[in-house]
């Protein structure tokens, strides 16, 4: 395994490191102005993608691009660390076209569309024309569990009709967002895992209503995280993603990639937390020392430091076997990653939040957002009692090969009682 930076993956991260410390840090202030004003994006969003653009950082997220196509084509592993500086700021990837969902939609686009679908649908999301989300979870079902969904999509003449309940559904308050891309079943006497299919659904489709952006830890995200109702959506039949039946399979393909992205930027986000963590440890004092003189808050800086190191390194080694062998051997690495990672960040943010008091809870530091994000990210693209079920599953198969062979290093009781 061979995880070192490439000469060009070190000329980006320095590239991107410069961009956000030129143009997106210094807007931080202004963005949350404008949110705060009802104006979003703010006006200066389409200038920075313009400037990303032109300066080459876009699109950076997906390894397949063809030479026509805008972006610069890097593996999964030369995009971690891209991914990780990205996730300082939380609105920073939109301005490289790296944002979540249209990453995996533009992943999912780019292995299944039809050229009809490439044109009108990914071509303008690879340009940064528009924005789009995905639709699976549902309120009322276990929606960890995909083979759950009740929602409908069924064949009537050259359409389809749609009929359904999601929930959580980021983007689809973004102003930008033109469609969705849509999970639900086909064909509910097949067997659980070809049950369901993807169609192509517009924002303006009759029927489809948005019922409300839902409020996460009592915060409003203003590209949305939306409770959407879609009530006899006809679509034509050929906005189907794929063929009937292959929705479960397009679901973990695009999941796969999208987890190792979730991951680097939480660790961008827990590198950013411990950073303004040791900074304010040597500000203040109590008790005649500087914080980080008291042992508990030194053991606090250097287990934050320990876990960051060991969490990249296990995603850096995820992003390597998805680019060797594929997402689907590479199943229980992103499983890992997908439960280590959000619980260290939740540490990480926690620790930090306690060193800095009450100003920790408070908007002036950005560490309450990224503890919100900490605790969400344990729960969106699977809770991390799925995750562990399957590494756990995963162990449990892979042990039937040497089962009973540990028994040699087990000492027997007559040995003992001697």
């Amino acid at each position: 395994m061979h995880f070192a930076y490439s000469e060009q993956t070190l000329a980006l991260i320095n590239q991107v490191r410069g961009f956000m410390d030129r143009y997106i840090v210094p807007r931080i202030p202004d963005w949350h102005r404008a949110v705060a004003a009802g104006e979003y994006p703010p006006a200066f969003v389409s200038d920075l993608k313009a400037l990303a653009k032109e300066e080459g950082l876009w699109n950076l997220f997906l390894p397949g691009l063809h030479d026509h196509e805008p972006g610069t084509r890097l593996t999964n592993l030369e995009y971690a660390p891209l991914a990780e500086i990205m996730g300082r700021v939380h609105w920073a990837s939109e301005i490289f076209n790296c944002n979540a969902p249209d990453t995996g939609n533009m992943e999912l686009l780019h292995l299944f569309a039809t050229p009809e679908q490439y044109q009108q649908w990914l071509l303008p999301l690879l340009n940064g024309e528009i924005r789009s989300a995905f639709a699976m979870t549902e309120p009322d079902v276990a929606s960890s569990d995909a083979s759950n969904i009740q929602t409908l999509i069924q064949r009537d003449g050259d359409d389809y009709v749609i009929n359904g309940r999601k929930w959580f559904i980021t983007n689809a308050s973004h102003p930008d967002c033109a469609f969705l891309i849509v999970m639900g079943k086909t064909d509910t006497d097949a067997d659980r895992h070809r049950q369901q299919s993807m169609i192509i659904v517009p924002m303006d489709a009759p029927g489809l209503e948005l019922v409300r952006n839902i409020p996460v830890m009592n915060h409003i995200a203003p590209e949305g995280h939306c409770e959407l109702v879609l009530r006899n959506v006809r679509v034509p039949a050929s906005n189907l993603l794929g063929n009937e039946g292959d929705g479960f399979m397009m679901a973990q393909a695009r999941l796969g990639p999208g987890r190792v992205h979730h991951c680097m930027r939480a660790i961008g986000m827990a590198e950013l937390a411990l950073e303004l963590m040791v900074d304010r440890a040597q500000e203040r004092k109590t008790f005649g020392r500087y914080l980080h003189q008291h042992g508990s808050i030194g053991e606090w800086i250097a287990r934050s430091r320990m876990e960051i190191e060991q969490a990249r390194l296990l995603v850096l080694k995820t992003a390597w076997m998805i680019d060797q062998v594929g997402a689907r051997e590479a199943r229980r690495e992103i499983a890992l990653i997908k439960a280590v990672v959000p619980a260290m960040l939740d540490g990480v943010v926690d620790r930090a939040m306690q060193v800095f008091g009450a100003m920790g809870l408070t908007p002036d530091t950005p560490l309450a957002d990224l503890w919100t994000g900490a605790r969400a990210l344990r729960i969106a693209d699977g809770p991390d009692e799925v995750h562990l079920r399957s590494i756990a599953r995963l162990e449990i198969g892979a042990s039937t090969e040497r089962r009973g062979s540990s028994s040699d290093y087990l000492t027997p009781p007559d040995v003992l009682r001697h």
